[in-house]
């Protein structure tokens, strides 16, 4: 074998090496990928299995609904839960929590007991702050051309820097840098 034709099976091999390289790191890319749409999918199913059980909750217990002072902790949850999920009252900035006790017709203290003693938020406004957050990275996932000004107002906060400084408390980035993050492979 001539010289020549070495160097051209080196320079092949060489070739093969680098697409080997290009298709393993595509197949990390695609396997991480899958395993993060396969998170979002269980987090949705989980989400409607849990509204599907608040809405028969509420379905079977309207009478209860109306009554200021709910007894069952759980059952409030599960409304307030199809509640947000069925009204989206988080995405307008001057919701507060005055405002989920007045939706729930239940008093002010009532809530904030509720929250202290049956959720992860130790207020209805963390809550709401919460639900904001959850809605602004969706949309810097999904609506790439969003600003971050309009990612803040359709999310509910009142100003982007509001937004900036609880997704950066929640999550541990900027918007701006958890979109480059979520985007940087599609």
């Amino acid at each position: 074998m001539s010289q020549e034709e070495i160097q051209k099976l080196q320079n092949e091999n060489a070739a093969l090496k680098e697409e080997v390289n290009r298709l393993r790191d595509e197949l990390i890319r695609l396997v991480s990928r899958n395993l993060d749409l396969s998170e979002r999918l269980e987090e949705d199913n989980e989400m409607r299995r849990r509204v599907s059980v608040a809405k028969e909750l509420l379905q079977g217990n309207i009478e209860r609904q109306r009554n200021a002072d709910l007894k069952d902790d759980s059952q409030l949850m599960a409304i307030i839960e199809m509640k947000i999920e069925s009204d989206r009252p988080h995405l307008q900035p001057d919701f507060c929590a005055r405002d989920l006790a007045k939706m729930l017709d239940v008093s002010q203290e009532r809530l904030n007991r509720l929250f202290r003693h049956q959720t992860i938020h130790r207020t209805p406004e963390a809550y709401i702050d919460n639900l904001r957050v959850l809605a602004a990275l969706r949309l810097l996932r999904e609506k790439q051309n969003y600003t971050i000004a309009v990612i803040a107002e359709e999310a509910g906060f009142s100003n982007v820097r509001t937004l900036q400084r609880r997704v950066q408390d929640a999550i541990g980035m900027t918007p701006v840098e958890y979109r480059t993050l979520m985007t940087r492979d599609m």
